[in-house]
């Protein structure tokens, strides 16, 4: 019989998404020896696939900007969102490690950041809420900066790109919006155009990397720089534990064979949470009843195997949150394939001339609140009319061309195929759309003429919509007297169905504030740690601000790279 090989490190990491990532360049800069495994052909996660805000009050960029924040802010508006579940010690940790995390990041890695000064906090008129400068970004990466490694690299979620090529938020998406009215957005988009055909010619993908592909890229580049390996196509089958209970390394299938890896100062879970675990999905997830009804952008990867590797040493999931996942609408363009895909819906939601009404043809929401405020309404109206959680959203011709909806892009991009495979929904009248959807006409009919009474005068009395600085930043600041509210009143008339999608899971592994994983009797359990989503958020089961996922994870990852290495700045 072969012997197994074996793999000596000081750190192991399960998972290649940016707390994992995060992790493995924190620890060797700490000169800890270091290997990151990862279950599938390529590295970055779901991370690879987001929009890659990362939300750590007081950050550098803020602080250059002469942005006025504090830690007791920061606390505050914590406490308030997470309610009874805000757990004190885990927040204190991020807010103490956040900014030196941001400022280790930027000093000695390739990973550098851009500020949203205008990326306000989803709850803003909270107590500690702030109107911008929580929420920094990865900065656009040139991919071409990782040799041949871009092969490997997750490419970001296709329905979020155009034709593959990912448009950065803010003045960006304002250029594409405005293609058709303005010569200077119109040269903008067409550079970008030529550079991306330059590209798919050259490389076959966009090297012009954004978001949470730019977030990931930059980390790698960071490990790569460091000789940190990333093994691909190499789950973990099992931990390896001592005497005493603690971790000291992994059974590592690889494509080559089984490997024994041993890390002598700690073992890192960061795979992702749980997102396509149809079992776990079904115990924790209320509007799931089979595990197969709710629809995630994640990668299929993404099955839970960090909880479960933690429990089978003794650690336990904290299944306590009031939400187990960060909600998120997601429509379902078909693919050429004839598969359907994800596209979660961060920004029409706001546009002026889009309304969201459930089969009984009422608003339920003011649109333009988060996506994750947004599911937890759509679900209790459809439990309360007992109706299967679904929704659509519903827009004017003018609206649509001017904004587009969901996967159906704005003017000149054509969108009759969309029509044909089914995704988008076209009536002549609010009643013809509403018998295609199965919703009551009439109270449609009625739910559109009450809205445009005081839409005319940009006013939404029933939800609001437009009424906080979140709301407003992702409308059409060119649209007065609110950039959120207008009638609908031109037809055709359009509509997509919304399903309820996740943006990352809540419910995680107990751990305390130095990432440690807790076992069954809330004692850490030696050299075992927990990052990202496989770690139990510290937001409570709430989503007070954009990358409230991804800051964590990378805060954490420098705080577990600190305690394994035994140090505490």
């Amino acid at each position: 019989m072969t012997e197994m090989k074996t793999h000596e490190c000081d750190v192991l990491v399960v998972g290649s998404g940016a707390g994992g990532l995060a992790t493995a360049v924190s620890s060797v800069h700490r000169r800890l020896n270091v290997l990151v495994v990862e279950k599938e052909p390529v590295f970055g996660g779901t991370s690879a696939r987001s929009g890659g805000w990362m939300w750590i009050p007081n950050n550098a960029p803020a602080q250059r900007a002469g942005v006025e924040d504090s830690v007791e802010a920061a606390r505050t508006y914590l406490a308030h969102e997470a309610g009874a579940h805000f757990d004190g010690a885990r927040v204190d940790a991020f807010l103490e490690a956040g900014p030196k995390a941001v400022t280790f990041y930027e000093e000695e890695t390739t990973l550098q950041f851009d500020l949203g000064p205008t990326f306000a906090d989803y709850h803003p008129k909270a107590p500690g809420g702030m109107d911008g400068g929580r929420s920094i970004v990865a900065r656009p990466f040139d991919g071409r900066e990782l040799g041949d490694e871009i092969r490997r690299l997750r490419p970001p979620l296709a329905e979020i790109t155009f034709l593959g090529m990912m448009i950065g938020t803010g003045k960006e998406l304002l250029h594409f919006f405005n293609v058709t009215r303005s010569p200077v957005s119109m040269w903008f988009v067409a550079k970008l155009l030529l550079k991306f055909g330059r590209d798919k010619l050259f490389h076959g993908r966009s090297m012009r990397l954004m978001n949470g592909n730019a977030l990931v890229a930059r980390l790698a580049k960071s490990c790569f720089d460091k000789g940190v390996p990333i093994w691909t196509s190499a789950p973990v089958r099992t931990l390896l534990t001592d005497d005493n209970g603690r971790a000291i390394g992994a059974i590592v299938d690889t494509p080559t064979g089984p490997v024994e890896v041993k890390a002598a100062k700690g073992v890192v879970l960061a795979a992702g949470g749980f997102p396509q675990d149809a079992v776990r999905r079904k115990e924790l997830m209320p509007h799931d009843d089979t595990g197969h009804k709710h629809v995630s952008p994640a990668p299929p990867g993404n099955t839970g195997d960090g909880l479960r590797l933690a429990e089978g040493v003794g650690a336990t999931v904290d299944d306590s949150l009031p939400n187990a996942a960060a909600w998120v609408p997601i429509s379902r363009p078909r693919r050429p394939d004839g598969t359907l895909g994800t596209f979660p819906h961060f920004v029409d939601r706001s546009k002026p001339g889009v309304i969201a009404v459930t089969r009984s043809g009422k608003r339920f929401v003011n649109e333009a609140h988060s996506y994750h405020d947004f599911c937890q309404a759509m679900v209790a109206r459809c439990a309360e009319e007992g109706d299967e959680n679904a929704a659509w959203f519903v827009i004017d011709h003018r609206a649509f061309r001017k904004y587009g909806i969901g996967f159906a892009k704005p003017a000149p991009v054509p969108f009759e195929g969309l029509i044909k495979n089914g995704y988008l929904i076209r009536g002549r009248t609010l009643t013809d759309l509403a018998s295609q959807i199965g919703a009551d006409g009439a109270q449609l009919e009625k739910t559109v003429a009450e809205f445009n009474i005081h839409a005319v005068k940009g006013e939404d009395p029933e939800f609001g919509k437009g009424s906080t600085s979140y709301n407003r930043s992702l409308g059409d600041p060119d649209h007065q007297p609110n950039p959120c509210v207008a009638p609908l009143k031109d037809g055709p008339f359009y509509a997509v169905r919304l399903y309820v999608g996740d943006l990352g899971t809540f419910a995680g592994l107990k751990a305390n504030e130095n990432a440690e994983v807790l076992g069954e009797d809330g004692r850490p359990i030696g050299g075992l740690y927990a990052v990202g989503n496989d770690a139990a958020s510290i937001m409570g089961g709430n989503y007070p601000g954009g990358g409230i996922t991804l800051g964590p994870a990378v805060t954490f990852g420098y705080i577990a790279a600190r305690h394994m290495s035994g140090g505490n700045d």
